[in-house]
């Protein structure tokens, strides 16, 4: 059973669905509404030389394999996540030795450039920026339409039950053992549950007197529509990115707000993402908002996910905490979950997200 209809628990069940377990997905209102479908979708983390070891071998794995994703589910489904590749300018960065420094660590293709090369590569860029680095080859996926796809595919395996409008309030328990979970809908059983509930995963498990250190943290966006060539690559300057769509459209993005479980968008988040927006690409202050919205990300302690088993309460296993990079994270994630689960070989080393010595 997977508690969470989100990319990771959407993933997360199609993968052990693929290896012919029986899964049950749970998701208090309809699949992929919440940070999923909010999210830019951008197949990075924002700043990926900032995180630690752990998040950056969950974001190459996954890099490399959204590819082969996108034209999977594409072919099982027909709904194309939009797998785009269009490189990424990080423009002024404070840290920029730190990057270059991380890059040839790494092996990652993130170089300087002339600042004329940035201007000539994106021309709709505003006047003052005075230093790029780039990276090739980095994607944006259109997570509304990724998590659409792995809806559909789930409801074509015979393998798998969606129930969605089907909220999760506690856990049944056999001693030490988690049996499965209570619902609106009543009591429904399994071997094992996995809590992929995103923002909501702490609440979950504060049910069975479990710490786990994961909060909402708000996140507000807005949408422009442009002429479909407007904006060739990904930009991003002090904070704020700009991430085109194959059809044109710009998503701007985002703030980050401590607020609680609070999703209204605000005015003044709308002001400050439009003036971020102008500075970025001036042409759009003329542009058509199409759309304002908020969402929940799932706060952790560095960014570092939970994946595997909680210690003292068999048959519960956790994917979940992914803070700012859910979509960036969301296959290796899953993979390593499969993997621990099924008890195979991992594809990464799962200590640095297991959830033992990392509860309160």
């Amino acid at each position: 059973m997977v508690v969470g209809g989100g990319a990771i628990g959407l993933l997360s069940a199609f993968l052990l669905a693929s290896q012919g377990q029986s899964v049950v997905l749970l998701e208090r209102q309809l699949a992929g509404q919440e940070a999923s479908w909010a999210g830019g979708g951008i197949v990075s983390p924002l700043y990926p030389w900032r995180y630690s070891q752990a998040v950056t071998a969950l974001a190459h794995w996954s890099q490399d394999f959204y590819p082969q994703l996108g034209a999977q589910l594409m072919a099982e489904t027909g709904v194309d996540p939009e797998v785009y590749v269009t490189g990424l300018y990080w423009l002024d960065l404070d840290d920029e030795a730190e990057a270059l420094a991380w890059a040839r660590r790494e092996g990652r293709p993130l170089v300087a450039v002339g600042i004329e090369e940035a201007y000539r590569a994106v021309p709709v860029l505003g006047t003052g920026f005075t230093r790029a680095v780039h990276m090739a080859g980095v994607a944006n996926v259109r997570n509304p339409r990724l998590t659409r796809a792995l809806r559909e595919a789930l409801l074509r395996m015979p393998n798998v039950t969606l129930h969605e409008h089907c909220a999760v309030s506690g856990f049944i328990r056999d001693g030490q053992r988690v049996v499965g979970v209570h619902t609106e809908a009543g009591e429904i059983r399994a071997e094992r549950v996995v809590v992929a509930a995103g923002a909501w995963s702490g609440e979950l498990l504060a049910g069975l007197g479990v710490e786990l250190p994961v909060e909402p943290v708000k996140g507000q966006m807005i949408l422009f529509k442009c002429a479909e060539d407007f904006l060739p690559s990904m930009v991003l300057a002090k904070g704020r990115y700009a991430i085109p769509r194959r059809d044109g459209h710009v998503l701007v993005g985002s703030t980050l707000e401590h607020a609680g479980f609070d999703k209204t968008p605000t005015e003044v988040a709308l002001a400050s993402l439009k003036a971020s927006a102008v500075e970025l690409l001036p042409a759009l202050a003329g542009a058509e908002v199409v759309k304002h919205w908020a969402g929940l990300r799932p706060g952790s302690p560095e960014g570092i996910p939970f994946i595997g088993p909680v210690p003292g309460y068999d048959g519960l296993w956790l994917n979940c905490g992914h803070y700012r990079n859910g979509l960036v994270l969301a296959p290796a994630s899953c993979r390593l979950l499969a993997d621990l689960m099924l008890g195979r070989e991992t594809i990464i080393e799962p200590a640095p997200y297991a959830p033992a010595g990392r509860l309160g």
